[in-house]
């Protein structure tokens, strides 16, 4: 296991993507293998390499981790996006995962077979619950926490740039996140990242639920 952070997932976004994504401000370059069939991923769990049997898995620092909560606690600790102290951990901690149970719902929206009404839903969810929070807290401040870039932040800018995606103008109502948005993608780690190619997964497409549908072989899509 060498020093470059080595990504056993898909070719796609999924629960990765923001292990990516914080990789990527802190600058630092990682390789990645590519699940495409069921004996990679039952030689994963054969080899003992997948502690419950999922992925993500990250092999880094001489570990091999999975969890994605952990793998990014581990990232944010060891590259100082998790704040100076237990009072600024715990601000970050919460921010970061409502953002994660929001963007959650929007990874299985491929995997479903009328997205339509649960669309509709994290429009209403998106509008109403999460994005006040955030307009609130950057009406006061640049940065979600302690004055300075943290895991919260990424996570944020990620997760407005999906919500964009799916739900043109969203942000119309939320200046303070749109401006955070655009201070971010200037951030000189966060720009390197999103020009390189490749490194931010597309939207998931029909071959990636195939994909990962073959690999779990999961027999049909949920109603």
């Amino acid at each position: 296991m060498g020093d470059t952070p080595v990504l056993h997932y898909f070719k796609g976004r999924g629960k990765m993507e923001s292990i990516r994504w914080l990789l990527g401000a802190a600058g630092v370059h990682f390789e990645e293998v590519f699940l495409t069939t069921r004996e990679q991923y039952e030689k994963l769990v054969g080899d003992g390499d997948l502690m419950f049997q999922q992925v993500p898995l990250v092999e880094m620092d001489g570990m091999k981790l999975v969890q994605s909560k952990a793998i990014l606690h581990y990232i944010a600790d060891k590259y100082h996006f998790h704040g100076k102290d237990l009072k600024e951990r715990v601000k970050i901690n919460m921010y970061s995962e409502g953002l994660m149970d929001l963007m959650e719902m929007i990874m299985m929206l491929p995997f479903m077979k009328d997205p339509k009404p649960k669309l509709e839903e994290i429009e209403t969810k998106a509008k109403t619950r999460y994005l006040p929070v955030f307009e609130k807290v950057l009406s006061e401040t640049v940065y979600l926490v302690g004055g300075k870039l943290s895991m919260a932040d990424v996570l944020l800018l990620e997760c407005t740039l999906m919500l964009e995606e799916k739900f043109c103008g969203i942000l119309k109502d939320f200046d303070c996140v749109k401006s955070f948005q655009g201070r971010m993608t200037k951030f000189n780690t966060i720009k390197k990242y999103l020009m390189q190619d490749g490194k931010r997964k597309p939207q998931p497409d029909e071959n990636y639920v195939k994909t990962v549908m073959e690999v779990f072989n999961i027999q049909a899509l949920p109603l």
